[in-house]
């Protein structure tokens, strides 16, 4: 009886062992019922995957990750086994890929199937991929703005700086002097602007008739256009008569008559001919004087006694 006690004992520690192990493994994931692989993946980094995530075939369940450990022969990498529970087949050449599959949720494993035609082994090592966080995009995006915001807040800090240097009290007040004589330019502007209004409105009147007047004027000219063309004809004519006349000889011989004119004036100036020594000779001209005021005294006395000269007979 005691036999049989210990025995029933040992059966049952054996059995509930059994169904501990069974159920530990169970709420891990790990049916030792069903068929099962293990795959291997090698990384250089998970991204925060843990022991127990999920690793899924097309968005289905497949597995756990059994463990991460460091690779012995190169620590930099980062060796991944992947527990697969079922028969699915699984080509040589499927990759497995860390994701996120939600902005705060844990990353899983997806085993990406492949095109090769040989299927993938227990203990063979699959392809390996990481898929970014939206964490790591956002951040990746936000990078380029991030350098352009700093560059832009630091050229934003040099142009207050300069402008801080320029902006000085001399240059402030420069600037109100600058700005007061924009403000009496622009007054000065509205006061011509407003005499000019006034002066059109006063000179309304002449301003029309002058208008008027250039219409006149156009008018006439327009109505006139045929005797302005003979005009302009007449005078075309006119000018092809100068240029066929002999203009450049003509002018020769006024400038040959005028240098000899000038030749006879030069020898008249000298006493030079008769008309020299009548000019400039007082002798010839004493002589001609005399002889005039002697015929004046002949011509006195003759009509004074005319007898004496003229003797008449009569028979």
């Amino acid at each position: 009886m005691k036999i049989r006690k210990e025995i029933k004992v040992g059966v049952v520690f054996v059995l509930a062992t059994a169904i501990l192990i069974w159920g530990l493994m169970f709420l891990k994931g790990l049916e030792l019922l069903k068929p099962s692989r293990t795959f291997y993946a090698v990384y250089d980094q998970v991204n925060g995957l843990v022991a127990a995530n999920p690793v899924s075939i097309k968005g289905l369940k497949v597995g756990q990750v059994k463990k991460l450990y460091f690779d012995t022969k190169n620590p930099k990498n980062i060796i991944v086994e992947l527990y697969i529970l079922g028969d699915y087949p699984i080509a040589k050449n499927s990759s497995a890929r860390i994701f996120s599959s939600s902005l705060l949720g844990a990353p899983e494993v997806e085993i990406i199937p492949g095109n090769s035609g040989v299927m993938a082994k227990t203990g063979d090592t699959l392809l390996s991929s990481i898929e970014s966080t939206l964490g790591q995009e956002v951040n990746k995006q936000l990078l380029p703005l991030k350098t352009k915001a700093e560059n832009l807040i630091s050229s934003i800090d040099t142009v207050a700086t300069i402008i801080q240097e320029v902006l000085n009290k001399n240059t402030r007040d420069n600037l109100v002097q600058a700005m007061e004589h924009v403000k009496q330019t622009l007054s000065n502007i509205a006061h011509t602007t407003h005499d000019l209004d006034t002066l059109m409105i006063s000179q309304r009147n002449n301003l029309s008739k002058i208008i008027t007047n250039v219409e006149s004027i156009s008018s006439n000219l327009q109505q006139n256009n045929a005797k302005i063309t003979n005009i302009l004809t007449n005078f075309s004519n006119l000018s092809d008569s100068l240029a066929k006349a002999r203009i450049p000889y003509t002018i020769s011989q006024a400038n040959k008559a005028i240098t000899d004119l000038d030749s006879v004036l030069q020898k008249i100036n000298r006493g030079e001919g008769s008309v020299g020594q009548f000019l400039n000779n007082d002798k010839l001209y004493k002589e001609v004087e005399k002889a005039a005021r002697d015929l004046n005294l002949l011509l006195e006395d003759i009509k004074a006694n005319p007898g004496r000269y003229v003797k008449v007979s009569v028979f």
